[in-house]
């Protein structure tokens, strides 16, 4: 008897084994099959989730047709990517191709510095001898390394052709979110459907606390520098700076990590010491202007969000550009945030609902 309920014990344990198994492996397969398009698909669900509430002032004004609403919402969107596209990919691109053809040919990137730098007061000569070092030992390195920059110069001519690869991802983005606004309440049922089975009872409250993470870093942090940037390239075109494309790009990804401003010193270095003085002016104006409007844009935008750490936000930056590209530039800062937030969320429900001993029964002896 006891040999039949040993059988029978092996018997189950094996059959849950083998179903597991099967389901790790058809999870598995999954995630192979879809991996080129999660991005795009996280990405897509950020942005339907943040032009959720403009989605449905939309519906109300168009009379509650959804459809409607989610192509106005959509074609708004492509609007919005467009434009600045159209405006810097071609100086982007521009822009690397002219550094690649200096590492090729060894001459210097960054150029001599202008005779007029030594006239400034008090920040003349040092300045024109730390442009001066700096151009003399950045050609050495470069000649010393010439091997192996020349190796390098595939990979940058590389990146060039994937500005449109990262536009076309952008574009596919901004379908799915279209997509999903149009479907929203399907979504919705979907989503709260799984964060119930994660969380249990707290799955709302979760899902709520995701869904305004979401909106908070889309709209308070990459939102704002996402204008930020495109008045500063439009700053850096009007002002005729080299590689106006590429000085936006790198706004851009400062900005996000709240740091906009060290792009924008050494541009106006640059303009004061090639442009007219009423121009360099008019663009120090300019940069003070760009480089506060965050202070305005934030409390307009940001609302009532859900607060993040800068650091969260930078190690989201940095990971999903390695991991993913471009468009991880900004899908990683927003799903670390959400997981921050979550994981947050979680430790102080699992906190609250610990049972504390009273004082009375912590003094008590174990034995009476």
């Amino acid at each position: 008897m006891a040999e039949t309920h040993h059988d029978d014990r092996v018997s189950r344990a094996l059959d849950v084994s083998i179903n597991v198994g099967l389901f790790v492996l058809l999870a598995a397969t999954c995630f192979l099959v879809l991996r080129p398009f999660l991005p795009l698909v996280v990405w897509g669900i950020i942005i339907a989730i943040a032009m959720y509430p403009g989605y449905r002032r939309v519906q109300n004004l168009l009379g509650g047709r959804r459809r409607l609403a989610a192509v106005v919402c959509t074609v708004f969107l492509f609007v919005l990517l467009i434009l600045p596209v159209i405006l810097l990919t071609g100086s982007l691109v521009e822009g690397i191709q002219t550094l690649a053809g200096h590492l090729k040919d060894g001459t210097p990137i960054v150029p001599p510095p202008p005779p007029r730098i030594e006239t400034w007061p008090i920040v003349g000569v040092p300045l024109k001898n730390g442009w001066q070092l700096a151009a003399n030992n950045l050609s050495a390195v470069l000649q010393s390394y010439a091997p192996q920059i020349k190796a390098f110069i595939p990979k940058l001519l590389y990146l060039s052709a994937g500005i449109g690869l990262g536009v076309m991802q952008g574009i596919l983005s901004i379908l799915v979110s279209g997509f999903l606004l149009a479907n929203v309440e399907g979504g919705s049922k979907v989503a709260h459907s799984l964060a119930n089975r994660l969380f249990g009872d707290k799955g709302a409250e979760f899902a709520e606390l995701a869904s305004a993470t979401v909106r908070s870093v889309t709209t308070g942090i990459i939102g704002v520098a996402f204008i930020q940037t495109v008045f500063a390239a439009l700053g850096f075109l009007v002002v005729g700076l080299p590689g106006a494309g590429l000085w936006g790009v790198l706004f851009l990804f400062a900005a996000v990590l709240q740091l906009g401003v060290v792009v924008l010193v050494p541009a106006l270095i640059y303009v004061f010491a090639v442009a007219s003085m009423t121009k360099a002016m008019m663009f120090l104006i300019w940069c003070v202007f760009v480089g506060t409007m965050d202070n305005v844009l934030k409390p307009l935008l940001l609302g009532r969000g859900v607060a993040v750490p800068v650091a969260v936000v930078f190690l989201g930056v940095v990971g999903g550009f390695a991991a993913m590209g471009a468009i991880g530039l900004f899908v990683g800062a927003i799903v670390l945030s959400v997981g921050y937030k979550l994981f947050l969320a979680w430790l102080e429900d699992t906190v609250q609902n610990r049972p504390v001993l009273s004082e009375r029964s912590i003094s008590a002896p174990t034995g009476s």
